[in-house]
């Protein structure tokens, strides 16, 4: 990744019954929400040559573009837009640049299985488009408590439909161990301490699995060692054991027809 470029941050385009939302402080809460209130579009995409990033849609399964397939950020096209946008300076640095008009942006996906005329190209570089989502907010903690009062008194919705236009794009400098599951890594860093609450087998399983070689893996601090003792639960077990069924059926079936 190129050190000395200026931030970029593409800022996602909100809409409320197709019109952009002129009310700064309605704009700012809906920005700020994390992007899984948001159909995993965020508000704020910093984005910089070389970042990886995860893909959010399925954009092209049969091309092995889908949801949380990973990729590196190489360019972004857009419309050179003029607007007077009010940032946080404790989030952002003075010399951010804020592109809210992007085209697409083009990513490296090292995995993607393109057609057989296209074979040739040195790098497999795609470009991905905005892409259009709708979720609800609720403006509820935007009211004063007299008009929440009113409201919650004549039943009155606090929800409201939001529209939004983003590239389908997350910063993936760390990923949950959801994210990685069936993908094969290079070299990563793995934190094996688990959070508060029950524990399962694939949270310690699936990060210790995703490399191919032990020098690849590098556990990031202690951890308690119970985390690599966990049992399967009987759920589990019931269903390894229907499986395991199901395949010698069907090797006892297909012998008899040899």
């Amino acid at each position: 990744m190129k050190i000395g470029l200026r931030p970029v941050v593409c800022v996602a385009q909100d809409y409320i019954k197709n019109k952009a939302i002129d009310d700064s402080r309605l704009r700012k809460a809906i920005l700020e929400l994390p992007d899984n209130k948001t159909e995993h579009l965020p508000g704020y995409l910093p984005l910089v040559p070389g970042l990886p990033v995860l893909l959010t849609e399925n954009i092209a399964t049969e091309l092995g573009l889908s949801n949380g397939t990973r990729g590196i950020f190489r360019e972004l096209v857009y419309d050179e837009f003029v607007e007077n946008f009010q940032y946080d300076e404790t989030v952002f640095p003075k010399h951010t640049k804020f592109i809210t008009q992007p085209k697409y942006a083009l990513v490296e996906f090292s995995s993607c299985k393109l057609d057989s005329g296209l074979k040739d190209l040195k790098s497999k570089i795609i470009p991905i488009f905005v892409t259009e989502q709708t979720f609800l907010f609720d403006v509820k903690e935007l009211l004063t408590e007299q008009i929440s009062k009113a409201a919650k008194i004549a039943r009155r919705p606090t929800k409201i439909s939001i529209k939004r236009k983003a590239l389908p794009l997350i910063p993936a400098y760390s990923i949950t161990t959801h994210k990685s599951q069936g993908q094969t890594l290079g070299k990563i860093i793995v934190d094996l301490v688990t959070p508060p609450g029950p524990v399962e087998v694939a949270s310690v399983y699936v990060p210790l699995s995703r490399v191919k070689r032990l020098d690849d893996l590098l556990i990031v601090r202690p951890f308690d060692f119970s985390s690599l003792q966990v049992k399967p639960s009987p759920a589990q077990l019931e269903e390894l054991n229907r499986l395991d069924k199901i395949a010698q059926n069907t090797q006892d079936y297909f012998a008899t027809l040899i």
